[in-house]
């Protein structure tokens, strides 16, 4: 689910007859939960909308979901095949690297 640039995920629990989840890719634990999925967005909406008035509340910045950097350990040959590969292409690493994961996402 996403709601305001937050992502959360939908769990179940079979025992307890409940859908449960979490906001993603925050250092911050955020949390909901109901018994149909049209209550769980709400109540995802719910826990997101509380999470940015606390935030606010606080004076501090909430979590970034992604920021649109990361670092990758790839291994000193594949990244000296990737730098010449790039360079013959008129590339930079960044551009190249970009590149693939666009190719890899689309793809999927």
């Amino acid at each position: 689910m996403k709601y305001k640039g937050q992502i959360g995920s939908i769990e179940h629990d079979l025992e307890q007859g409940v859908l449960y989840g979490k906001l993603l890719f925050i250092n911050d634990l955020v949390t909901y939960e109901a018994e149909s999925l049209r209550g769980l967005e709400a109540e995802f909406r719910v826990s997101v909308d509380e999470y940015l008035a606390d935030c606010e509340r606080m004076g501090v910045s909430p979590n970034k979901p992604f920021k649109g950097s990361f670092n990758i350990r790839i291994g000193r040959e594949l990244h000296q095949q990737l730098a010449v590969k790039a360079a013959d292409e008129g590339l930079g690493l960044n551009e190249a690297v970009q590149r693939a994961v666009e190719e890899f996402v689309v793809a999927r």
